[in-house]
């Protein structure tokens, strides 16, 4: 079980058995939503997050269509994305977590789109675009 909470504490959740692999994101989108040079992101069904508080403080938006960006509405703090082509399967954000996590970095994706101020050095596979 990990559990994981928004910066103001308003959201928390938990998610029932291991993580899958972490998603390392370059997309100018996301670097623009979360204001990093990468996101990093852990794929959760559904059925295994289970939100403890502070369900009502989400806020949706249409980043692109058929995908969602969600975060607090108190803090700001970005908690998941979700497309419509993986119904089922919330991006959650790595950082999010409390526990120290198991798994690692798998791959990085839209390196295209990647800042040119931060070297990606790590020796995992590297997508021009998506994995997909």
């Amino acid at each position: 079980m990990y559990t994981g909470s928004c910066l103001c504490g308003g959201v928390t959740f938990e998610i029932a058995g291991e993580l899958a692999p972490i998603q390392v994101c370059h997309c100018q989108q996301c670097r623009k939503a979360q204001g990093t040079a990468l996101v990093t992101n852990i794929p959760v069904e559904t059925g295994k997050l289970h939100w403890v508080r502070g369900e009502a403080l989400l806020k949706s938006y249409a980043s692109s269509p058929g995908k969602q960006r969600v975060f607090c509405r108190e803090c700001g703090s970005p908690i998941y994305s979700c497309h419509e082509r993986k119904p089922g399967v919330l991006r959650i954000r790595a950082g999010l977590l409390n526990e120290p996590l198991a798994t690692r970095p798998a791959f990085h994706i839209y390196t295209d789109s990647a800042c040119n101020w931060w070297a990606i050095d790590d020796g995992l596979p590297q997508y021009p675009e998506g994995a997909e």
